[in-house]
């Protein structure tokens, strides 16, 4: 068997979607700083980050249903040819002090809506490139990737803006183009071709909701990612807005929210070697518990650096619970509805992830130490479900056989 390192459509895969991460958390950050050096208004400013975050959740459903009709490597290379030409129309505009802002709005448009359809595409083409029985530890591999885009995403873009205003987005087109270079040369097993007359995107769609809500076991399991993305999210926010009420200098806060993405990394990069060691449902049921734990902790640690370690400790159970449920969603889907299941659980997750930092500054503004114990109790309630519930405690093993 070839090793993942050497699989040459994995590398691929895995490098592409890295370099799409990064050029989401990039322009997050490069957008907002380009409309302030543009003199915009807070409303613009608002507006196009909010248009970014629409644009993707808008097509995150639909990118399902074209990442199961359509060749998916075509699918793939499309959307990151548009995006690194968009990019570079971009880089040229600014470079020549021509961009406006009705130009960065419709860029964000289109690049909240493409990277969204490349997703559902890359997720659902893995076990095409991957066979069975290495599934897992390629699905490990791919839960440190977003802590990766996380960890340099946000810093590259501060630190290429503050040298020139086009570095940024001249980064994002070379990288983009990079991809679409690289996905060229991706080579996917044939797929049957679904014949015209059968494709209605809003039957897609619902024939994908049907067979995920029809299955129990990966039906349950995005209830807990939506609950799981929910505290997170949320208690981020919490330890933000109370670092901010301390004091806490810019430097620590930024060492702190490093820790989070440090910790997510690490437990990504060791993701497969506990799940070689534990059973399925240790880890599901032990990730509540201890997590519950440390965010517990976090109501009694003083804000700052410390504060971070036990955020970093908490996400490193992220990744290694990710895998478990994500491999088995992957495995257990037939191919023809892969991404449409992925189309659905980015949706969960991304919507959940949305609605977490306005609950977060709901609950900071009730008190810092109020807010950390109700996330914690939420989570406790998580666990007790997981710990309590058939699917949760009978978790298979063996479904990679």
């Amino acid at each position: 068997m070839i090793p993942l390192s050497r699989n040459r459509g994995y590398n691929i895969l895995w490098s592409s979607q890295l370099f799409s991460e990064l050029a989401t958390e990039i322009t997050q950050v490069a957008f907002p700083l380009l409309i302030i050096a543009m003199a915009g208004s807070p409303l613009q400013l608002g507006l196009v980050s909010s248009v970014l975050m629409a644009a993707h959740m808008a097509a995150i459903v639909p990118a399902g249903v074209i990442a199961d009709r359509w060749d998916r490597k075509k699918v793939m290379v499309v959307c990151q040819g548009i995006r690194a030409a968009v990019m570079t129309a971009l880089t040229i505009a600014v470079l020549m002090d021509a961009a406006s802002f009705q130009l960065v709005l419709a860029v964000a448009v289109l690049e909240g809506f493409l990277g969204s359809v490349f997703d559902p595409a890359e997720h659902a083409a893995l076990p095409q490139v991957v066979p069975p029985e290495q599934l897992e530890q390629a699905v490990a591999r791919n839960t440190a990737r977003p802590f990766i885009a996380t960890l340099l995403g946000p810093a590259a873009a501060g630190l290429l803006f503050t040298v020139h205003h086009v570095n940024p987005f001249a980064a994002d087109a070379v990288m983009l183009g990079g991809s679409f270079v690289a996905l060229c040369f991706l080579r996917l097993p044939h797929r049957p071709a679904v014949p015209a007359e059968d494709r209605s995107v809003g039957g897609d769609i619902a024939e994908g909701f049907r067979w995920v809500l029809g299955q129990r076991l990966i039906r349950t399991t995005l209830v807990w990612m939506i609950f799981v993305n929910l505290v997170f999210s949320a208690l981020i926010i919490i330890i933000l807005a109370v670092s901010g009420e301390e004091k806490v200098g810019p430097g620590e806060i930024g060492l702190t929210m490093a820790c989070l993405g440090a910790g997510g990394l690490l437990g990504g990069i060791f993701a497969d070697r506990l799940r070689g060691l534990l059973t399925a449902p240790v880890i599901l049921i032990g990730f509540g518990w201890v997590a519950t734990t440390l965010i517990v902790a976090m109501a009694f640690v003083p804000p700052g650096i410390m504060l971070g370690v036990l955020l970093g400790a908490a996400m490193f159970l992220v990744p290694v619970a990710n895998t478990t449920v994500m491999t088995y969603q992957l495995v257990t889907t037939p191919d023809a509805l892969r991404g449409r299941l992925s189309s659905i659980a980015g949706f969960c997750s991304g919507g959940a992830g949305a609605l977490g930092p306005l609950l977060g500054g709901f609950l900071a503004s009730a008190g810092t130490t109020t807010g950390v114990l109700v996330c914690a109790g939420a989570l406790g309630l998580v666990a007790l479900g997981t710990t309590v519930s058939p699917v949760f405690r009978r978790f298979p093993e063996a479904v990679l056989a």
